[in-house]
């Protein structure tokens, strides 16, 4: 027997609508758990209840990222098969944006240079503007920042399948909006996930401490 549940660590992020008025963003993004604490898993799980030998078992099936085709600033196609085995920390940003992506990604740029050269970590940021964000501009944007290995990937694909993936893979917002500077309103989130493809923290990227305690919890699952 299944039984399907929503995780009670379901944090859903405020959007940062991407607005001069608003360099942090709009609300406030959850901490899931405390320091020292067992990391959480973030979305839906399953309950399966299996009976093996006389004996009945009960198994979690937590929320996984799903399959995904994307290509990053070096023209190389990444694919779910890419994360496999490795932590990732994902965002959503875009190249133009006026306000927090900037903040954003001097926070991330700290998470980079941390673990510059640590196989079992990935960063993967992903554009919500495909238009102006071709893949050399994402090139040129990852020169800018000093990325200048594959540990740090910048992508780009069709906005329906980011826009999928933020929404019902890393619920994090992202979508367009006319009315904000640049088109688009977006989560300020870094979201942590383990060596299984699961989601186990959401981070607000705008803030230092918040991602001091994701760069802890990093540690935590690298010795696992």
């Amino acid at each position: 027997m299944i039984r399907k549940y929503l995780a009670a660590l379901l944090i859903l992020s405020s959007v940062a609508a991407c607005n001069k008025n608003n360099e942090s963003g709009s609300g406030q993004i959850i901490s899931i758990d405390e320091p020292n604490k067992k990391l959480g898993y973030i979305g839906n799980f399953q309950v399966k209840d299996t009976v093996i030998n006389g004996e009945e078992i009960t198994d979690t099936i937590y929320h996984t990222i799903g399959d995904f085709t994307l290509v990053d600033q070096d023209s190389n196609t990444v694919t779910k098969d890419d994360i496999e085995g490795k932590i990732v920390v994902a965002d959503f940003f875009f190249t133009t944006c006026p306000s927090i992506c900037p903040t954003m990604a001097a926070q991330m740029l700290r998470v980079y240079e941390k673990y510059k050269g640590n196989d079992d970590l990935l960063i993967l940021s992903h554009s919500i503007d495909p238009y102006n964000d071709t893949v050399p501009a994402l090139k040129d944007y990852a020169n800018k920042l000093g990325v200048d290995n594959d540990q740090w990937l910048f992508m780009t694909g069709e906005l329906d399948e980011i826009f999928k993936l933020a929404e019902k893979e890393y619920m994090v917002t992202a979508y367009e909006d006319p009315q904000a500077p640049g088109g688009f309103a977006h989560s300020g989130a870094f979201v942590l996930v383990d060596e299984k493809g699961r989601p186990r923290g959401m981070y607000d990227g705008t803030k230092k401490d918040d991602v001091n305690r994701m760069m802890n919890d990093i540690d935590r699952l690298l010795k696992n």
